[in-house]
């Protein structure tokens, strides 16, 4: 497989993402599904991140602004491609999007059960924060 190139995701790519996800990525979240995908890029054009080798998805990362934070889901990288530094460079884009939109700092979302990503978030010089909790509520229904 050749190097992978780092490009945004397009909006017809929702259903590969999708694909994508299902075996790389762990846990699920409420917006899984084409539209949520598809609706990210279409309000983001450069949010949602990938890595592609030879027309296949072997990571992703969604790089969210909303003007006040800068935060990071769904890093995931093909499991026959990990340790290749596809996460790299994947976080060097999610980072230097965020600095050129003038953000000071990233927060990403990692399952606690995660303990590989947990160890890639280390490494790469993210730290926990224990003094936050996420709290949720289903906008739907």
């Amino acid at each position: 497989m050749t190097d992978p190139q780092i490009r945004s995701a397009r909006p017809d790519e929702a259903e590969a993402v999708l694909a994508f996800w299902q075996e790389s990525a762990e846990g699920t979240s409420i917006s899984d599904d084409v539209h949520g995908v598809a609706r990210l890029v279409e309000r983001d054009p450069d949010a949602l991140i990938l890595a592609v080798a030879d027309g296949v998805i072997v990571g992703s990362v969604i790089a969210g602004w909303d003007g006040w934070r800068a935060s990071l889901y769904r890093l995931a990288v093909l499991p026959s491609q990990r340790r290749r530094g596809i996460s790299t460079a994947l976080l060097r884009a999610a980072e230097e999007r965020f600095a050129s939109l003038g953000g000071r700092r990233a927060d990403a979302m990692v399952l606690e059960a995660n303990e590989t990503g947990r160890r890639l978030w280390a490494a790469s010089g993210y730290e926990r924060e224990e003094r936050w909790r996420r709290w949720v509520k289903p906008l739907n229904g």
